[in-house]
């Protein structure tokens, strides 16, 4: 059975081939009852656009590239299904394209960018926060968008989220459980937007009319074992928080393993928080409270921003997408036996 070609979409919905170029590559100007008929027509053949041929009439490579740290973290993989989800609807091709940002990554990123066409970029943490990077990109003119920033820098759009707003309200939760000492964990220092968490725990305490103390707030660095040393250096003080908010899941789990090695019982001695809400946090005994990101919302929003910069449409505003507390088993009210006040 040979193969079904543009022109024959074009022959049946009655319209020329230019049209139906238009329609493949999400145009605006094309009228809606034109649209359908051609959407029709494609369906009705079992029409496939062959890639090459559209790259070549649209003088685009229809390839994207998400740009994200060799040193993976959990939530990569939802960032991934939400960016395919997207570039599938909207016949986009995706590279994904893992780098180390400490390297030479301005000359790496502009020859991917030379070598594959690429018609636009999606950033992540921390590359999004690299000015170097940013200046780069915006120089060559090359779209990009940056997902979870800490400043927006020179990027075409960013997609954010509510990390302060929602870290003072799980400090308030903590301390409405009877927590004075709450402990807090900073996240990766290169992580701007991580930081938004730090300042929205201070925020929280200051509702509930807790002091700030330095002393129960550690330097983090995402993984695992930062959180089980920072843990073990704020669980020996003489007088201890009774509960620790740590910047990410993986830090929240190091925690509750300092306070297992300590003798501490969760809740009981000592209620953790964490962020993120990575599959490990459901899997803990007992299962972590937590905060969701809306990971993969994010990302799929992300797209649809790049993608119609790419199609020259008036730029949407990106609404906040927020984060979801998640109130499971580690934490509850302090033992007034725990700790010293």
């Amino acid at each position: 059975m040979p193969k079904v070609t543009i022109e024959d979409v074009a022959q049946k919905a009655g319209v020329s081939i230019k049209t139906v170029s238009r329609v493949l590559n999400q145009e605006l100007n094309v009228r809606q009852q034109t649209r359908d008929k051609v959407l029709a027509a494609m369906e009705a053949l079992n029409y496939s656009p062959d890639p090459v041929a559209r790259r070549l009439a649209g003088g685009r490579s229809f390839l994207i590239g998400l740009l994200h740290d060799v040193n993976v973290s959990p939530y990569i993989l939802d960032v991934q299904m939400g960016v395919l989800k997207t570039c599938r609807a909207e016949n986009y091709e995706l590279l994904i394209h893992p780098c180390d940002y400490l390297g030479n990554l301005v000359p790496e990123i502009n020859a991917l960018v030379d070598r594959l066409r690429l018609d636009g970029l999606l950033l992540t943490p921390p590359l999004c926060d690299m000015p170097a990077l940013s200046q780069a990109l915006h120089e060559r003119n090359l779209p990009f968008v940056s997902i979870a920033p800490g400043e927006k820098l020179f990027a075409s759009g960013a997609v954010r989220t509510n990390d302060r707003d929602v870290s003072a309200g799980m400090t308030s939760y903590l301390a409405s459980l009877g927590h004075e000492r709450i402990g807090f964990i900073l996240g990766h220092p290169d992580h701007k937007a991580v930081g938004d968490r730090f300042v929205g725990y201070k925020e929280g305490l200051k509702r509930s009319k807790l002091e700030f103390d330095e002393k129960i707030v550690a330097q983090g660095f995402g993984s695992f074992e930062s959180g089980f040393d920072c843990g073990s250096l704020l669980l020996r003080q003489p007088d201890r928080p009774t509960a620790i908010f740590a910047s990410n899941d993986e830090m929240a789990a190091g925690v509750i393993r300092a306070a297992r090695q300590l003798k501490l019982q969760i809740p009981q001695d000592l209620s953790v928080t964490g962020f993120d809400d990575i599959p490990l946090a459901k899997q803990l005994s007992p299962a972590l409270t937590t905060i969701r990101q809306p990971i993969r919302a994010m990302a799929e929003s992300a797209t649809q921003l790049l993608l119609g910069i790419l199609r020259a449409q008036p730029p949407a505003e990106v609404p906040m997408i927020p984060c979801l507390p998640q109130y499971r088993e580690s934490t509850g009210r302090r033992n007034n036996a725990s700790g010293r006040h």
